[in-house]
């Protein structure tokens, strides 16, 4: 194969390939020229920032280790210069550290040695049809102008370019699937398969069949072939939502996969080729449980290579307005009902443990409740300030008594706040006797108001 470079034409996709082997750039170049792409070579890190300076690429192929420098110096040069190209590095075989370090630089994905033509191919169709720029109007889900929630669009304009693992996390309610819908409709993969999965609802024993698929007599009850998430998201998106539910045996077959790029359905015998691109999301502290040897930690590496975090709202409470009304119009029809001014502040000034998930909850109530065409304070039904603060789960390893006397309680101080603290007003919203609630004070040290009785 000649080293002349063809001249590119107006139709024509330019590709740059990086690589210190001439077999290997002869291998890639005869796959890219019969792809209908115009081709460019270099040998070293030199020449192809040179070619970089010179011309405009619609994607860069590059190997990690040549003689006078690493590929990765490529990947930073075209980020800190914002060159809009995607870049694509080819590492070693297993060594994924330094593709996960390629990517946290800026990469579009990568590729194991040897270099399967297959995969190679998909890369390269996935990286032609990202768009010249990115359209803020993918965004549009996002409400609000706060600092954090514009350093969240941002970033989803980032990450839309590449396909590197992201794991988004925020606490719940806080519009983490959201988020990884966003992700996808402004990436390559927009017209591909988005398959959501709540890891923490599939029972343990059938994680791996709905993960991975199976084949018809895999076990009992398996009268048919199924495919898995792995499959249905082939060519797409696999977003993993609770993604710190997953058992360590789950996490090990998981990992296997991610690195692999390979499924294999239970009762097969071989592997099938999957190209899917992973989005996790947990409410977790998904650090904190590899620490707890909860989470593998080569796991969390690999799913953990661009981190999101999706702010709650009490950090963007100038938003909360705007979120709000946005909420109402989606809700209310054609109602012509409208907050009020005490309502909107009572909004503001509340912390929304549930986030925006609890605010959908409150407005939905409040809609229901309202007389008239205004939602008034009193219709949102919020908690007073002081007791804002949501009772603990009961997965957060508290013991179950010390649980439900924390639900009791502030179930209590609920109806004592909107009573006045009349215990006899209080005991009827509750559905107890005057007997039993004066009981269930004194067991949790509850006082009345000014210690005053009723």
């Amino acid at each position: 194969m000649s080293n002349e470079r063809r001249q590119p034409t107006s139709k024509a996709a330019r590709v740059l390939v990086v690589d210190d082997e001439p077999d290997i750039l002869e291998l890639l170049e005869l796959t890219l020229l019969r792809m209908g792409l115009e081709v460019e070579r270099a040998s070293c890190v030199r020449e192809a920032l040179q070619r970089l300076a010179g011309a405009h690429f619609d994607l860069c192929l590059t190997d990690m280790r040549m003689p006078d420098g690493e590929g990765i110096e490529i990947v930073r040069h075209i980020a800190a210069r914002d060159l809009d190209v995607p870049v694509a590095v080819i590492t070693a075989h297993g060594n994924m550290e330094s593709a996960i370090g390629a990517l946290k630089a800026g990469a579009f994905d990568y590729l194991a040695k040897p270099v399967s033509l297959d995969q190679l191919r998909a890369l390269v169709k996935a990286a032609i049809k990202l768009p010249p720029s990115l359209a803020t109007e993918g965004t549009r889900g996002l409400l609000g102008h706060s600092p954090a929630l514009q350093k969240v669009r941002d970033l989803i304009a980032r990450v839309a370019r590449s396909q590197a693992p992201v794991h988004i996390c925020g606490e719940s309610g806080s519009g983490k699937e959201l988020a990884a819908r966003l992700i996808v409709e402004q990436s390559a993969r927009c017209d591909q398969p988005f398959i959501p999965v709540n890891c923490g609802a599939i029972p343990e024993n059938l994680m791996e069949s709905e993960f991975f698929g199976y084949r018809k007599g895999a076990f009992t009850g398996a009268e048919s072939e199924r495919e898995g998430f792995f499959q249905a998201a082939n060519g797409g998106t696999l977003f993993l939502d609770e993604v710190a539910d997953l058992p360590l045996a789950m996490q090990v077959k998981l990992l296997r996969v991610i690195q692999e790029k390979k499924a294999r359905k239970v009762g097969a015998v071989h592997e099938e080729p999957v190209d899917v691109r992973i989005i996790s999301a947990t409410h977790r502290d998904l650090a904190r449980c590899v620490q707890e040897g909860k989470f593998r930690q080569d796991l969390y590496y690999r799913l953990n290579v661009i981190t999101l975090s999706m702010p709650p709202l009490r950090e963007m409470r100038e938003d909360l307005a705007e979120i709000a009304q946005q909420i109402l119009e989606r809700l209310r029809g054609t109602a012509p009902v409208t907050f009020t001014p005490a309502a909107l502040k009572a909004l503001a000034a509340y912390d929304f443990p549930g986030n925006v998930r609890e605010l959908e909850n409150i407005i939905e109530r409040a809609l229901a409740l309202c007389l008239d065409e205004h939602i008034t304070e009193t219709d949102l039904q919020l908690e007073p300030p002081e007791h804002n603060d949501a009772p603990p789960s009961p997965d957060s390893e508290r013991p179950l008594p010390e649980y439900l006397d924390q639900v009791e309680r502030a179930a209590i101080l609920q109806a004592l706040d909107k009573t006045g603290f009349n215990r006899t007003a209080a005991s009827r919203i509750l559905g107890v006797t005057f007997r039993a609630l004066r009981y269930r004070m004194e067991r949790l040290g509850i006082k009345g108001r000014d210690n005053d009785e009723d």
